[in-house]
Parts: structure tokens; sequence; C-alpha cells
């Protein structure tokens, strides 16, 4: 796995770690409004999470299952020397932050998740409207078909994804949106992204296995206007949380929130963590 950013090259560096983990259909550049922010007091290192962008691509369905993104995770603390970090994931980015806490809480100082809950959570309310939500789950079992309809004139799909009702208007410029394709047209990376879902969230599954409450002190941060993940399958979180537990919510955003509202979103972190 590659690294997508680092604030510097050098593995002796007194800061704490602070890892940035981004979703789908994304890359590192998710956080670029968080990097520079966080950089002022931490070692930041975003990278391309297995199989996106420019990062390794195994091509097995298997190698994208959650016990294996958290041992990434661990791996790349331990490029850096961290003993702990402070872990920030959002999307599939947030999953794997939960499931590293929960395999590994004496590694994560304090975990931030943006938008998904814990993996618990998310299982028992996939019913009624947000299996509705989710329908695009079942679509992304089908080999070969997702990727097809997405990689569809230029990658337009992905576009729609970020923009079409889903963000503020302005969120994201066309440069931004030409990032996000080109990081999904990288040969493997689209197959490799739509894996997370085939790994863990088809009928063999890896979700279930995250059951137990969390033991480090957690920030969940949630536009409310998501699509994906409905409002109601974020409620009462604190209860999978056995430590401290803080929430932000932003009723005027939604899904992309470290990208719809970045100041509150860095607002909340640094406060968290500092």
């Amino acid at each position: 796995m590659e690294e997508g950013f680092t604030g510097t090259k050098t593995k002796q560096n007194s800061k704490p770690l602070v890892l940035l983990l981004h979703g789908f259909p994304e890359c590192w550049y998710a956080w670029r409004h968080q990097i520079p922010v966080l950089a002022e007091y931490f070692r930041v290192v975003a990278p391309d999470l297995r199989g996106y962008n420019l990062s390794e691509k195994p091509t097995e369905v298997s190698a994208y299952r959650l016990n294996y993104l958290v041992e990434d995770v661990l791996a790349l603390a331990d490029y850096y020397g961290a003993e702990q970090f402070y872990l920030v994931g959002h999307d599939w980015g947030a999953m794997i932050a939960w499931a590293t806490a929960l395999l590994y809480p004496e590694r994560v100082l304090k975990l931030a998740a943006l938008q998904v809950p814990h993996p618990r959570r998310f299982l028992e309310n996939m019913k009624g409207n947000q299996l509705q939500a989710s329908c695009y789950v079942a679509a992304f079992q089908v080999p070969g078909l997702p990727e097809l309809m997405i990689s569809l004139n230029n990658y337009r799909l992905v576009e729609e994804i970020l923009t079409a009702t889903t963000s503020k208007p302005g969120t994201f410029s066309q440069a931004d949106i030409q990032i996000f394709k080109e990081a999904c047209a990288q040969p493997g990376a689209l197959t490799a992204g739509i894996n997370y879902y085939r790994a863990n969230l088809g009928l063999n599954g890896q979700l279930q296995q995250f059951q137990d409450p969390v033991k480090v002190p957690t920030l969940f941060i949630y536009g409310e206007k998501d699509f994906a993940i409905l409002p109601e399958t974020v409620r009462d979180l604190k209860k999978y949380v056995d430590s401290a537990y803080q929430e932000v919510r932003l009723p005027n955003c939604g899904h992309w929130v470290q990208q719809e509202a970045p100041e509150v979103v860095n607002q909340a972190l640094m406060a968290f963590f500092r």
C-alpha cells in the first residue's frame, strides 16, 4: 500500500501520527482540506487504501476483507514508528477505523468516524429504508456489472455519485472530480474498490464478526442529509462505545461531510485530538 500524502518522508518525527482513511470512490485526495490543518500539530498520513488509485491491487476478492485492511493500517503505523496513533475514517475508511479500534484498542489513541456507524449498528439497521438506500450493495455483488456501469461515458457516474443531490453545490470543482475519476480509472482500481463490498457485505461477508463495543475514545461526525447512511442507522451510537464518546451532527451536509464542511470537521477533529 502506497502513501497518498505524508507531511514528511523521514521516519523520525516527534509529532503524534494521524492516519486518514478515505472511502469509495475516492483516494487520499478526499482529505485535502484536513491535511494542512492537522499537519500543524500532527504527523499526517493519508494513504490510498488497498486497491485504490496507485496502491497495490490484489486480484482475489478475499484480499479485501476487513481483517487484511486493518493489517494495512497497523503496517502503515509501524512503518512510521508509531506504537499508538490517532485514526480518522470516512465511508469504508470509517468501517476500517472501527474494525481497527475493535481489534487493536491498545494501538488507537482516539477514533474519529465520519458517516459510517459501528459495524454492529450498521447491520442491525439493514432493513426498511436503510435496506432500500443500500440496494446498490446487491448490484455490486455481480461480477463485472458495476465496473461497466461506473466506467461508462468517462466515468460519468463517479461525478454523479459525488454531486447529484448528494453534496452541497460547489463542494467539488471539476478539477476535484477529474482527480477522483483518474483514481478510479487506474488499472484494476475500480474492481478493487467494489471488492470491499463483495468481501465484507456479501452473503459470506466479514462485517458480522465485528460486534463488540469499541473501547477507545470516539468521535462520530455525521452529515444528516446522507443518501447512503440514513439518520436512523446512526442513532444511539454511544451504546456501541465503551469509552468517552462525542458526536457532531451537521444538518445541512450529506455523505461527503469532510469536503462539504471542512472548517467544521477540522475544528471538531482538532478539539477532539488536542
